[in-house]
């Protein structure tokens, strides 16, 4: 397809397209003649990535530069080139290690990766930013007086478990190892959100269930 066409399918502006192919996130198409190049459907899909993360996600276009740098390195085991894509995109700040509440929160998290046996996760914490938000998300509530049971902690993190065999089934599905990586990312930026939307909806159709819609007893 001409420029005109994928900014048509795409419903990105023609310029907008120039734009990312000058900043290395789009490949060039096939040079037809001095001023016409050819797309494909891969340029189509990766456009897609792009716009994502970018008007979406909120992502500056020198991270979305690096997530698919990720992407696209062959030579990286998968489970290395997942993480990496993940981990490029825009994460919480490092904690301060020295506070109180933050060791705590390390204490708590530590005995729940070992009581879930998920080894691989324990073995990731020093450069984890999933480990990271963990510890800044429970160090918050412990310093607000808010202190999770971690039994409740556990069950919560087995839902995520189950949680997380979907997508990576859902990833499977896709033929190239760049489309697997592609949909864990965008999953990250646009499925989440969408998870999060199912929760809350959870919780209020459970709290109708529990307590009805008439007036307070």
């Amino acid at each position: 397809m001409r420029l005109a066409e994928l900014s048509e399918r795409s419903g990105v502006p023609i310029a907008t397209i120039k734009y990312y192919l000058r900043e290395g996130l789009l490949a060039p198409g096939r040079q037809i003649n001095a001023r016409t190049a050819e797309y494909d459907e891969e340029h189509l899909r990766r456009l897609r990535l792009v716009r994502a993360m970018i008007q979406v996600g909120r992502v500056p276009v020198a991270t979305v530069r690096e997530v698919l740098g990720h992407v696209d390195d062959d030579a990286l085991p998968r489970t290395i080139r997942l993480g990496a894509a993940l981990w490029a995109l825009p994460q919480v700040p490092e904690p301060d290690e020295d506070d109180e509440y933050v060791r705590g929160a390390h204490d708590v998290a530590d005995e729940l990766l070992e009581s879930l046996g998920w080894s691989n996760a324990k073995a990731l914490v020093t450069i984890s930013p999933s480990y990271r938000s963990l510890v800044v998300a429970m160090a918050a509530l412990r310093r607000l007086g808010y202190d999770w049971d971690p039994q409740l902690l556990l069950a919560y993190a087995r839902l995520m478990h189950g949680a997380a065999v979907l997508d990576l089934d859902f990833v499977e599905t896709h033929a190239s190892e760049a489309e697997k990586v592609e949909t864990a990312v965008l999953g990250a930026i646009l499925v989440e959100p969408m998870l999060q939307a199912l929760h809350r909806l959870a919780q209020e159709e459970e709290s109708a269930r529990r307590y009805g819609f008439g007036e307070q007893e």
